[in-house]
């Protein structure tokens, strides 16, 4: 593999399903490698299902020697002990991606649809959409916790290659999303502060 290459492995960590997704990055471009899932649901006992997250995300990288791994952080919601349980999920595939030397990015939700879509609050359709057009994607996955874990390996590329999302705007050309708040703007427009 080239020195201007590398792998990334997104993560959409769930207890009754998790998602990954690989994307080779060379240069500017990104395509697709590989998508699935891993399904948690026929295991009644939650360690078990922790048990299968580290054995199927060491096979995953094993298999394709990713460089480095994104994982999408949890939806903070009102269920205190679904709450506990989706943490769990992701300590154990970040655990495992460390062990196995890889360094770790982690993006929440709304980042991952930002970067993707241009809008933090785009629903998993919307975002399967962008990706069908950013890597050209033609079959649809039958969970879209798969194309999820594609987009948080997307974000990963955009945020390290400074392309802070790729929107489409009404004329189907590509660009940068506007600034919502100084934070962003300022980090869109690093060349704006005066110091």
């Amino acid at each position: 593999m080239a020195n201007n290459s590398k792998i990334i492995l997104g993560i959409d960590p769930g207890t009754l399903v998790m998602g990954y997704g690989l994307i080779k990055v060379e240069g500017k471009r990104a395509s697709i490698i590989d998508m699935n899932v891993v399904k948690l649901s026929k295991h009644k006992d939650h360690y078990e299902r922790l048990q299968l997250i580290h054995a199927r995300v060491h096979d995953v990288i094993q298999l394709y020697k990713p460089d480095c791994c994104a994982i999408e952080a949890p939806f903070f919601g009102k269920n205190v002990q679904s709450m506990l349980k989706l943490g769990r999920a992701q300590g154990v595939a970040i655990a495992t991606a460390m062990q196995a030397g890889l360094t770790v990015a982690e993006y929440s939700p709304k980042k991952v649809k930002q970067s993707i879509t241009g809008n933090g609050n785009a629903d998993k359709e919307q975002v399967w959409l962008m990706l069908q057009r950013i890597l050209q994607l033609a079959e649809r996955p039958d969970y879209l916790d798969a194309s999820d874990a594609l987009a948080v390996a997307v974000c990963h590329f955009f945020q390290g290659s400074g392309l802070s999302t790729i929107p489409s705007t009404a004329n189907g050309k590509v660009g940068k999303s506007k600034a919502k708040g100084w934070e962003q703007f300022l980090q869109q427009y690093p060349g704006r502060i005066n110091g």
